[in-house]
C-alpha cells in the first residue's frame, strides 16, 4: 500500500528556545525546497517566528490564530484547506489551535478539529506541524495530541504516537449539549422562520450584542433553523440565554449529521447546498455540535464585550 503524502506531527514544546528550534527550522527547509509555508499561531508566537526568520518572513504567509481560529471550527476550511488550495504540488504549514488561554468550553471542538485534519487532508500533498506547549497544557490535552497526530516530536526527535486513535478522539468530544432550564424557547417551522429572525435580533439587542454580530447571530440562527426544517424532521427547537461574557443559541431537531467534516472543508464551485454550516462556522465565536442517530444539537457562541471565563490551562481538559 503507498504511504499516504499527509504527514502530521505535533511538536511537544518547552519555552521560547525549544519553540524556535522547532518550527524555525521546518519553515527553512520547506522554503529551500520551494514548498509555500504558512503559519498560524498565536500572536506571541507569530513575533517570535517573524523576527528569527528576518526577511525569509516575507515569504512566508503568517496568521494570526487567535483571529483566523477563534472557532476551531473555522480553521480547516478558511486556514488550512485555504491556503493548500492555492498552490500546486506539496505545501508546509504551522497551526497551533490549542494554547494555554483557550476556554474549556473552546477545547472539545480544538480537539475534534485536530483529530478531522487527518481525514481532511488525508492523501493530500501537505506537512501540518502543530505545536504544544508543554507547560501551559494540562496532560489531558498533551495525552489528546497523541491520540490526534500519527507522530510526536520533541527534544528527543521525532516518535511514532502509539495512541494514534483521532476518530476516537471525534467520538469523546461528541458531548451532550443541554441548554439552562431558564433559556429562552421556542419551536420553529417552515412557518415562522420570519417570526424566529425578529426573536433573535430583539434578543441580541437586549444583550447588547454590537449591530454588526447582530446581523451575523441572525444569519446563523436562521441557517441552523433552515436545516432543522429541511434536514431534521421539519421542526427545531431553538433556546437563547446569555452566559456572564457570552450571548448563546442551541438549535435541536431529530436530524444526524453521518459527515464528520460537515462545515469543516470547502464547498465545491458547483456544488448546490451544503454551505450553511460552513456559513454557521465563519460566523460565530464557537460552535459546539452533538450529533446522532436520535438527532443533533449545534450551539452558537457569540461573544460579550465582557472578561472571558476560565482558562485551559488549569482545568482538566
Amino acid at each position: 500500500m503507498a504511504q499516504d503524502p499527509f504527514v502530521h506531527p505535533a511538536l511537544f514544546y518547552r519555552g521560547t528556545d525549544e519553540y524556535i528550534a522547532g518550527t524555525v527550522p521546518f519553515i527553512a527547509e520547506g522554503l529551500a525546497k520551494g514548498e509555500p509555508v504558512a503559519v498560524a499561531v498565536p500572536g506571541p508566537q507569530l513575533d517570535l517566528i517573524r523576527q528569527s526568520l528576518g526577511t525569509s518572513a516575507a515569504q512566508v504567509k503568517l496568521l494570526d490564530m487567535t483571529e483566523e481560529g477563534r472557532n476551531p471550527g473555522r480553521i480547516i476550511p478558511g486556514v488550512l484547506r485555504a491556503f493548500a488550495d492555492e498552490h500546486r504540488g506539496r505545501v508546509r504549514i504551522i497551526g497551533e489551535p490549542i494554547w494555554p488561554d483557550r476556554s474549556v468550553v473552546e477545547y472539545p471542538a480544538c480537539a475534534q478539529h485536530e483529530a478531522l485534519i487527518n481525514r481532511a487532508f488525508a492523501g493530500r500533498r501537505a506537512t501540518i506541524l502543530c505545536p504544544y506547549d508543554t507547560e501551559g497544557l494540562s496532560p489531558t490535552v498533551l495525552a489528546d495530541a497523541f491520540r490526534t497526530h500519527p507522530t510526536v516530536i520533541d527534544t528527543d526527535g521525532p516518535r511514532a504516537s502509539a495512541s494514534f486513535a483521532p476518530d476516537v478522539v471525534v467520538a469523546t468530544y461528541n458531548q451532550p449539549l443541554v441548554a439552562p432550564h431558564d433559556a429562552e424557547c421556542r419551536m420553529v417551522d417552515a412557518t415562522s422562520l420570519g417570526e424566529l429572525r425578529r426573536c433573535v435580533k430583539k434578543f441580541a439587542a437586549h444583550a447588547g450584542l454590537a449591530p454588526d454580530r447582530t446581523t451575523d447571530l441572525v444569519l446563523t440562527v436562521d441557517e441552523l433553523a433552515a436545516n432543522s426544517v429541511r434536514h431534521g424532521g421539519g421542526i427545531g427547537t431553538v433556546y437563547l440565554w446569555i452566559e456572564p461574557d457570552t450571548l448563546l443559541c442551541q438549535v435541536s431537531d431529530a436530524g444526524y449529521i453521518r459527515n464528520p467534516l460537515a462545515g469543516r472543508v470547502p464547498a465545491l464551485a458547483r456544488q448546490l447546498g451544503g454551505r450553511g454550516l460552513l456559513l454557521v462556522n465563519q460566523l460565530a465565536d464557537l460552535v459546539r455540535m452533538h450529533t446522532t442517530p436520535t438527532g443533533t444539537t449545534v450551539r452558537v457562541y457569540f461573544s460579550l464585550p465582557r472578561p472571558r471565563g476560565p482558562l485551559l490551562g488549569g482545568h482538566t481538559y
